[in-house]
């Protein structure tokens, strides 16, 4: 019965997919209208139903999709369209609510890191300290993809170190043609030959990492190259393919990196999504100097939303849009796989209680460490605030005190080790909270959601 349904699905898919070519008003709504009727998720209904009235409203959101539709080749188009939206919201919900009931988890995405070697050398990184001996073999990394598969996941997010040193990552993304990626990358690596060959696959979108401006780039990176990003840009826009940005917020780049000159230059040179992250104190001798104020961080959360009510590019502000995920997804939509192995509930994580080299990933996503993370998700009321590091440090203190898990790499304990770190991330956390209370309560006032009701219901789910 699931294949029939499976197969009407993909049936409509390809009508989706002739549609996309073709972005006027009425083929975007009939788009969204099979969408909302195929999703089984209500959250994903809402959402749609959502995207269906901006359409109507002409909001600038909508003209993302246009450049879409308009600036991307037919590879790439078709791929997002059946691989990326069809799959990751349509198809595979069947899957991952299988793996769900058998006592188990399917993130949304499964991140992999094949190797952390990389060809710079940013301040306050440490991806310079490892060899070839170090990579995730490519047997390895074919099996994190291939089971995270079977269990319903259909989105893969690639870094590292530089991810595309390793020669064999497009043989990943050719076998796994039925999925799509993201890669993180630094963007020097990026040359003609390898764009023609993501033009050509279509089911992977590089992110291009930038700090701000080319001065504060290249104080971190090294100098020239911001340039040589700027370069890989448009070469990806010259041969259609999408791609995205990431830019690691600190308190000296905050203001700069959300400003209008900043985003519009990136329009220009053809980015369709953008990545903010707040710097982690993670790691040896971690500056907590460089972690945005919480003045800093709540500007950043107004100055998103009106990115996003005004410019044609589809912003993710990782920490200020956690209450669209219900908070923390560590260990419930997300996972990651380090080159060595090792299973780690978030990119800023670095605790493993297994590893891919002796677990399937449907043991390793049911092992007590994420299973105790669920249990405690989320941590707070106030959705604002989803991070056990540095939002409720306490939390991670005791986690990470009664699971038997073991640090990644060196250094990496400090933060629930180290008295000044602790210190330092409890004045943080005091300080957070108090900045985002009357923000929570805005966003909650007469809304009926009843998000003190939900967060107990999600805490015994899990």
């Amino acid at each position: 019965m699931q294949a029939i349904k499976d197969k009407i699905k993909e049936q409509g898919i390809k009508q989706v997919v002739k549609l996309m070519s073709n972005a006027s008003d009425k083929n975007l709504d009939r788009i969204g209208a099979f969408m909302e009727k195929m999703s089984g998720d209500k959250e994903n209904k809402d959402r749609i139903k959502l995207i269906r009235g901006m359409i109507k409203e002409n909001h600038p959101g909508i003209q993302l999709v246009r450049r879409i539709t308009n600036e991307t080749n037919k590879k790439c188009r078709d791929k997002i369209a059946t691989n990326l939206i069809a799959k990751g919201f349509l198809i595979n919900d069947a899957k991952r609510k299988k793996t769900q009931k058998e006592g188990s988890y399917a993130p949304s995405t499964v991140l992999i890191s094949p190797t952390m070697r990389c060809n710079i050398r940013c301040i306050g990184c440490y991806a310079g300290n490892y060899t070839m001996k170090d990579d995730l073999s490519f047997e390895l990394f074919d099996k994190v993809v291939t089971e995270s598969k079977a269990m319903g996941t259909a989105f893969f997010t690639i870094l590292g170190g530089e991810p595309f040193i390793r020669k064999d990552l497009f043989d990943i993304l050719k076998k796994h043609n039925d999925t799509y990626f993201q890669i993180y990358t630094n963007g020097t690596l990026l040359d003609e030959e390898k764009v023609k060959k993501l033009a050509k696959l279509g089911n992977a979108m590089p992110v291009l990492s930038i700090e701000g401006s080319e001065e504060q780039t290249d104080w971190r990176r090294g100098k020239g190259v911001y340039k040589k990003v700027i370069k890989a840009m448009k070469l990806l826009k010259k041969h259609k393919v999408p791609f995205g940005f990431s830019t690691a917020v600190t308190s000296k780049n905050a203001d700069y990196v959300t400003s209008d000159e900043y985003v519009d230059m990136l329009i220009k040179n053809g980015a369709f999504v953008g990545w903010y992250f707040l710097y982690m104190p993670i790691g040896r001798d971690a500056d907590l100097s460089l972690m945005p104020t919480p003045k800093q961080r709540k500007a950043q959360y107004h100055r998103i939303e009106e990115i996003r009510a005004t410019k044609p590019i589809f912003m993710i502000d990782f920490w200020n849009d956690a209450p669209s995920v219900g908070g923390c997804i560590a260990g419930r939509e997300y996972v990651h796989i380090t080159s060595k192995g090792d299973a780690e509930p978030c990119i800023f994580s670095h605790f493993a209680e297994d590893n891919i080299k002796n677990k399937s990933m449907k043991q390793i996503m049911s092992s007590k460490y994420f299973k105790t993370l669920r249990s405690k998700q989320p941590y707070t009321e106030n959705l604002f605030l989803p991070c056990m590091w540095i939002d409720n440090p306490e939390v991670s203190r005791e986690v990470h005190a009664s699971c038997n898990v073991y640090p990644t790499h060196d250094g990496a304990e400090e933060i629930i080790m180290k008295p000044s770190v602790k210190k330092g991330l409890d004045k943080y956390s005091k300080e957070v909270h108090k900045m985002y209370k009357e923000l929570w309560a805005d966003r909650c006032k007469g809304c009926g959601c009843g998000a003190s009701t939900k967060t107990s219901k999600k805490k015994a789910k899990a």
